[in-house]
């Protein structure tokens, strides 16, 4: 069985640069493959393309040691890690493709023995079509005692670098011994345990851990709309609920964003959509909160050009899809901005985001958005939409006694309501 020092990671972005970094952290020689010229570029440099705490460091090491370097064309290796994206396409299907790319870009770089790791967030089965895509392209390694395994990433955006350290995993292999040398390499770096099952069963549980986060936050979604029509304040409400030794309430906001929780949900419902019941009715909730946050400043809107005869101006604070990050994939965030800009043509729409210095794709060309400094959108704003609780938030809630203000977060909530 062929020794893995060399691991090829296919797809530099928010899972794939930890992953090579740590490894090289670890002594293993990584080569890092991703289709963007200025990932590549970064990872070459020592630096970082995205916002990750402790990333930066773990590259500049890993590069300056000699055993972290980046490409766009994969390279032979031991042992073949893919983390590409897998989006929707279709409604809600799982798009494959960048799975099957990489799968045909790593395929003539084969001889036998080496072990391939899917790592992308995927339905049951994927782990098996890679396989397929594989020896389409090269029939011949059926003999080869070709190993694949699937590692799914269980780590929080902010404390990737910790999270890949700490947290157990789990590898499922197509095979035992593929299992096993999936656990050994990962071994090199992870500290929690490793637990070994079949690809499948990975890959579903990957798909359930996220599911039930999602049906938890839909429980706290619905719940933050129910009180607003009560007149009572759900975050006092959850706190309170959650004082039960058996309780444990989720918080609201503005809905589900990111790469897993929005998206690993439907992966379920696409492959069970008869039986998956729970599952998208929680999905539907959580995708249609930000249909009522739009609602809520609709109506703020309504009231302030009643009184001043003028359209107002809304500042939206926060485009991420988490707090302190600038990740914005799935951010219903980012689409309810984008929404505000079309529906109030006749107000500037004035956006906060610390975490980035130019405005993302879905809001350029809006003549009526700019991405300002939070002092200069609060100055401005008739109405204060906070989106994100990012830590440079905090204590700004004094800055808007004045102001129209719906609080996705509950992050400027001043205690009991007594």
């Amino acid at each position: 069985m062929k020794k893995i020092e060399t691991v090829a990671v296919i797809g530099l972005g928010y899972i794939g640069l930890p992953t090579a970094a740590i490894l090289a952290e670890n002594g293993v020689k990584v080569l890092g493959v991703d289709v963007s010229d200025r990932t590549v570029d970064a990872v070459n440099a020592g630096t970082v393309p995205f916002v990750e705490p402790d990333l930066a460091g773990f590259v500049a090491r890993g590069v300056e040691k000699g055993l972290l370097s980046a490409s766009k064309t994969t390279p032979a290796a031991d042992a073949y890690i893919v983390a590409v994206p897998t989006p929707f396409k279709d409604g809600h299907s799982p798009d494959l493709g960048y799975i099957e790319a990489a799968a045909r870009g790593l395929a003539p770089q084969l001889t036998g023995d080496e072990l391939v790791i899917l790592e992308s967030t995927s339905p049951p089965g994927a782990t098996e079509h890679m396989a397929e895509v594989i020896f389409a392209e090269r029939p011949e390694l059926r003999e080869a005692e070709l190993d694949f395994a699937h590692c799914p990433e269980r780590v929080l955006p902010g404390r990737v670098m910790v999270e890949l350290v700490t947290n157990d995993r789990i590898v499922g292999g197509s095979t035992r011994r593929a299992a096993e040398r999936a656990r050994d390499l990962y071994r090199t770096f992870c500290e929690g345990e490793i637990l070994l099952t079949d690809t499948r069963t990975a890959e579903m549980a990957k798909l359930v851990e996220n599911s039930f986060r999602d049906v938890n936050i839909a429980f706290a979604n619905e719940l933050s709309v129910i009180c607003a029509e009560q007149g009572i304040d759900v975050w006092e409400l959850i706190e309170l609920a959650n004082h039960h030794p058996r309780v444990n309430i989720l918080q609201p906001g503005p809905g589900v964003g990111g790469h897993c929780i929005a998206v690993d949900p439907w992966f379920i419902v696409d492959a069970a959509p008869q039986t998956a019941r729970l599952i998208r009715a929680a999905r539907e909730i959580n995708d249609g909160k930000p249909q009522w946050v739009i609602d809520q400043v609709k109506a703020a809107a309504f009231d302030v050009q009643q009184a001043t005869g003028r359209a107002p101006v809304v500042a939206a604070l926060g485009l991420a899809f988490k707090p302190n990050i600038d990740d914005l994939r799935e951010s219903p965030a980012l689409n309810i901005a984008a929404e505000l800009a079309g529906q109030f043509s006749g107000s500037d729409v004035l956006v906060v985001e610390p975490h980035v210095t130019e405005l993302p794709a879905a809001l350029q060309g809006k003549d009526n958005v700019r991405l300002v400094a939070a002092d200069e959108a609060l100055d401005a704003a008739d109405i204060v939409v906070l989106l994100v609780d990012h830590s440079a938030f905090a204590d700004l809630g004094d800055r808007v006694a004045d102001k129209r203000v719906i609080d996705t977060r509950g992050q400027w909530r001043t205690g009991p309501s007594l």
